[in-house]
């Protein structure tokens, strides 16, 4: 799981002084970013305090000094929150399994009344697939079981699809893309949930088996997963476009439902045309 120390560096490592107005003076550098003492004096704290921050030798670090470390290294929101969260681990327990999930009743309830009208899935904070309907298992994992998700043993896991499971990799057309935001969406998690020896098996056996995981998990992102394109080579239907929505509930805030909507009418006829192919 990722400290404070790697995720500070990283990100450190992003800026370089002509973005922020320092003057280097045409000295050599040997690190491709800001060094230590330069981000520690746009921050307004001591090189040594900063050195032991990253190096995880300090106790704590303030909510004051957190910011100012944020506003230094032009974090987004996404990114300062992550940052609040990697700086509390140091107070908390060791790891432990919070055990199998299980979706909250409402969530169920609002994908029943969806019937069959989207595809939708309810995703767990591990990203296990906790319930799906039809057209949602006919078009993102249809060589999966639709009782699957019901069986916390044999719940499809999505990260590992879409990292490890060949005929799930050909289903994208902007793989790439999404292989992003599926790494950074992860590290989001990891740093809401620092305790959870589930979610920290899952990274460590993504990053020993995919060398596209590992590579993306190197660079640090960060960021929140709730609206975008997706665009798919289903082996039914053919090349279908949509649009992938998260809703979260309030009261249940690790799971969330996703749903997918078609982005133009060639895509709204083919996604008709594969739930009539489930029925």
């Amino acid at each position: 799981m990722e400290s404070l120390g790697m995720f500070l560096k990283s990100r450190r490592d992003r800026v370089t002084p002509g973005e922020i107005g320092l003057r280097t003076y045409g000295t050599s550098r040997r690190v491709p970013g800001l060094r230590r003492e330069e981000l520690a004096q746009l921050a307004g704290v001591s090189a040594g305090y900063y050195t032991r921050l990253e190096q995880g030798l300090a106790d704590t670090a303030s909510q004051q000094v957190l910011d100012a470390l944020a506003r230094a290294l032009r974090l987004d929101d996404v990114e300062t929150g992550h940052l609040h969260n990697l700086a509390q681990r140091s107070a908390l327990p060791r790891l432990s399994d919070p055990g199998p999930e299980d979706p909250h009743p409402r969530v169920l309830a609002l994908l029943e009344n969806l019937g069959e009208a989207v595809p939708a899935l309810v995703f767990g904070r591990r990203g296990d697939v906790l319930a799906w309907n039809h057209a949602g298992n006919a078009l993102m994992a249809s060589h999966i079981a639709f009782d699957a998700p019901r069986d916390p043993e044999r719940r499809p896991s999505l990260p590992r699809m879409f990292f490890l499971d060949p005929l799930t990799r050909d289903l994208y057309r902007n793989r790439a893309e999404l292989a992003k935001v599926h790494v950074a969406y992860l590290r989001l998690t990891a740093g809401r949930y620092p305790t959870d020896a589930r979610l920290a098996g899952l990274i460590g056996e993504l990053t020993m088996r995919s060398d596209d995981f590992a590579t993306l998990w190197a660079t640090g992102d960060v960021a929140d997963c709730t609206v975008g394109p997706m665009r798919l080579r289903h082996p039914t239907i053919g090349a279908v476009d949509v649009d992938y929505q998260v809703w979260l509930q309030p009261d249940s805030p690790d799971h969330r439902l996703e749903i997918y909507t078609p982005q133009d009418a060639a895509s709204a006829d083919a996604l008709r045309l594969l739930t009539h192919f489930d029925r």
